[in-house]
């Protein structure tokens, strides 16, 4: 692990030093062990975690200042130039194995982009991040991670929250903190050589195994963004997510899943599940967020033309479509741990299996845990399951299942699968966890969700026997 401040390299039109806030108390209420190995903080002291996580004091040889940066974006679909981080910022920036960190916060005070908030963050709101973000990984979802949450002692005024409700603020973890929204800007503000700068940066950082050709480096950087928001869009519809608010500002270039608001996660198959209230003509809802994201890419695709007038925006997106289409049944096999045949049946078997939970709008995460594995396990066929898949559309998935095989027969016997359900996050399932915290400080609950979450990673990642049969 080495410290780094690449951030400097793009010169102080992309970033503001501000402040941090002054909290009254500091106690630690989550601090991601794991995620610190990552970057060589894991031996860090009580004390230390206190003066870089609620102080926020910098690291040696790193970011000298807390940076606010300076985006645009469309929310909504509507393009608003009042942007920018505005309750929190980067601060400390790490290199592990070729891979660059941020460390980001939230909750952490006003900024200049404030716009009139208080910059601060509820309890409730740092609970809900790290739930999403420790369930996601355990599904196997490019996500960031929340690296630590101090409560502030704070008493805070919301609309979606009984209020006074209490503070935190939140340290995350993410690969790139450069979003589309940051090109947006640029594009809005006539910074043509600014944004060549910016694509430099991506392509030197983020992209390094990419090489592109000679006047091509601004189709190669977006063509590699399009195709990893592909991945990521298929990783979240298989994992049944709803992000809520799919703007601009919340994409980023790395194809990481971030900044979590009224996220949920679908209870039954619908495709018109929508996570925000505020959402009233469904623009993010479930089976839109495929588009949502193509979208967001054209938006970027539009941007980069400031600096390639001849981008070819409408050509690189069928790639979008090709690459999610694939992604999407990969990460369907691997979600039911099942062997591809790579042919036709492949796609039979997953229009089937959402038929199937279409007709009666089955419980998601319950059928992909009971047909884990397909014949060699065959969950459905428990006796207090059996009645469930009783339909034409399940007798037609289960029928087409038999020809295919696990792809590790050695997870079968993990002991998530010896269980009768699978872990999930609903919104009653925080609801419930948060209850106990609000009224007594109990925390235990929260502590067992976190243990039970935890025990089932790695079972949806990729097996060592598909790795290198993968051809998707």
């Amino acid at each position: 692990m080495k410290n780094a401040s690449i951030i400097y390299t793009l010169g102080t039109e992309f970033y503001d030093p501000v402040e941090p806030a002054k909290f009254p108390k500091a106690q630690l209420r989550y601090f991601n062990q794991d995620a610190a190995e990552t970057i060589g903080l894991q031996h860090l002291s009580a004390l230390e975690k206190q003066n870089h996580f609620w102080k926020f004091k910098t690291f040696k040889s790193n970011v000298r200042q807390p940076l606010a940066l300076r985006y645009h974006g469309h929310q909504f679909r509507h393009c608003n130039p009042d942007l920018g981080d505005g309750r929190g910022f980067l601060f400390a920036q790490f290199l592990s194995q070729k891979k660059i960190y941020d460390l980001t916060t939230k909750g952490s005070g006003q900024t200049p982009y404030s716009r009139a908030g208080d910059g601060k963050l509820t309890l409730k709101g740092a609970l809900r991040e790290i739930l999403a973000t420790e369930y996601l990984e355990s599904l196997s979802v490019n996500t960031s991670k929340t690296f630590c949450v101090f409560e502030t002692g704070e008493s805070l005024e919301r609309g979606d929250e009984p209020s006074p409700t209490r503070s935190a603020v939140l340290t995350r973890m993410v690969h790139s903190s450069v979003r589309f929204g940051t090109f947006q800007r640029l594009e809005y503000l006539d910074q043509s050589e600014e944004m060549e700068k910016l694509v430099d940066y991506c392509l030197e950082n983020y992209y390094p195994e990419v090489r592109p050709r000679s006047g091509q480096k601004v189709s190669t950087f977006y063509k590699a963004v399009v195709r990893k928001t592909a991945g990521l869009a298929a990783q979240l519809m298989t994992a049944g997510f709803v992000h809520a608010v799919l703007n601009t500002d919340n994409m980023n270039i790395t194809g990481e899943v971030f900044d979590f608001g009224p996220y949920r996660f679908l209870p039954q198959y619908n495709p018109y599940f929508t996570a925000a209230y505020f959402d009233h003509t469904g623009l993010y809802c479930y089976g839109r967020q495929p588009e949502s994201f193509m979208w967001g890419l054209e938006q970027l695709g539009l941007s980069l033309k400031k600096i390639e007038p001849n981008l070819s925006v409408d050509l690189i997106l069928q790639d979008f479509v090709k690459e999610f289409n694939s992604q999407h049944l990969k990460h369907f096999f691997r979600r039911l741990n099942l062997t591809p045949r790579f042919d036709e049946v492949d796609e039979t078997l997953l229009q089937q299996f959402f038929a199937m939970l279409a007709i009666a709008e089955r419980n998601f995460e319950q059928a992909f845990f009971d047909f884990y594995g397909g014949r060699e396990r065959q969950g459905w066929k428990l006796p207090e399951r059996l009645d469930e898949y009783q339909d034409s559309e399940s007798l037609e998935f289960i029928e087409t299942l038999k020809k295919y095989k696990a792809a590790d027969i050695s997870r079968l016997l993990h002991p998530y699968f010896l269980e009768p359900k699978p872990e999930t996050l609903l919104i009653q399932d925080i609801e419930n966890i948060w209850q106990p915290i609000s009224l007594r400080d109990d925390w235990s609950l929260f502590e067992q969700k976190l243990q039970r979450i935890r025990a089932f990673r790695g079972v949806y990642k990729a097996s060592s026997a598909s790795k290198h049969s993968e051809v998707f």
